[in-house]
């Protein structure tokens, strides 16, 4: 294989539609490829060793080049190569912005016996953000997640979940995340300063987020995605309980790995179905 390369945006999305050129040091090109539906490209052109230029582009985000050094076997491998969207750290334009849980999920990965994962999600939730038309620092997001509704794909697990030995639902329905305040991270990365209101205890709990970028829909509204993660523990919230298993092994791992995607609709409510 003469040029392999896997093309990824900044969270890991294959960019399927992503080509490579590279050209030698006369500026003259050598080899173009294409992304297949994984974002991989593999081409059996076998290369003169030597140095060479490498641009990788795509609709939407900006070019990256690179230098490639052709060993005597006559390949280039290249890894993996990040593209980034196009307008660096530009956010959706200001104004109110809905969450659609039909297009968005609201996840959590706890550890199981020491050696897996349980991945759960809640079905029923509500958001709102307000991205702010002046300082971008003072946008902000609210959102409501209904306890009951956690699925992990198990019904006695999740029971057991909603019970006061966990979430206790029927005392604590709701989950409610407000936030404080903003601070850019990195090109479109941004932390998400908030208050975490969980069973019933009031924390301080920060994301990370990505945005994704912002397009049109089929409905003609306008979209935009965002992915954001955080880690909870679970001590934090009183929720306390474990089982130990032998050699001292906990049955439920203590921290909570929280996934958020997120697509939001321009506007103040859901378009209409």
């Amino acid at each position: 294989m003469g040029l392999t390369a896997k093309i990824r945006t900044r969270d890991g999305w294959a960019v399927s539609h992503a080509v490579v050129t590279v050209t030698d040091m006369t500026g003259t090109q050598v080899l173009r490829a294409e992304a297949d539906t994984e974002g991989a490209v593999r081409d059996a052109t076998e290369l003169t060793p030597g140095a060479y230029t490498v641009i990788v582009t795509a609709v939407g985000y900006a070019p990256v080049a690179s230098s490639a050094l052709v060993t005597a076997s006559g390949r280039a491998e290249l890894g993996n190569v990040t593209l980034a969207r196009q307008g660096g750290t530009e956010l959706p334009p200001p104004g109110p912005w809905t969450v659609d849980p039909a297009h968005s999920s609201v996840g959590a990965v706890a550890q199981h016996l020491g050696i897996s994962s349980v991945h759960g999600r809640f079905t029923d939730f509500a958001a709102r953000i307000e991205i702010a038309p002046d300082e971008v620092e003072k946008s902000r997001v609210e959102a409501v997640i209904r306890a009951a509704s956690i699925d992990t794909g198990n019904g006695m697990r999740d029971d057991h979940l909603r019970s006061p030995d966990f979430l206790d639902v029927e005392k604590y329905p709701e989950i409610a995340y407000r936030s404080t305040g903003l601070t850019a991270a990195g090109n479109d990365r941004w932390t998400v300063h908030g208050e975490l209101t969980l069973h019933g205890v009031v924390r301080p709990v920060d994301l990370d987020l990505a945005y994704l970028g912002t397009g049109a829909d089929p409905w003609g509204g306008t979209r935009a995605a965002f992915r954001a993660t955080t880690e909870l523990r679970r001590e934090d919230f009183a929720m306390n309980y474990n089982q130990v298993l032998q050699a001292g092994i906990a049955a439920i791992g203590t921290t909570l790995k929280v996934e958020l995607d997120i697509q939001a609709v321009q506007g103040e409510s859901l378009p209409q179905a």
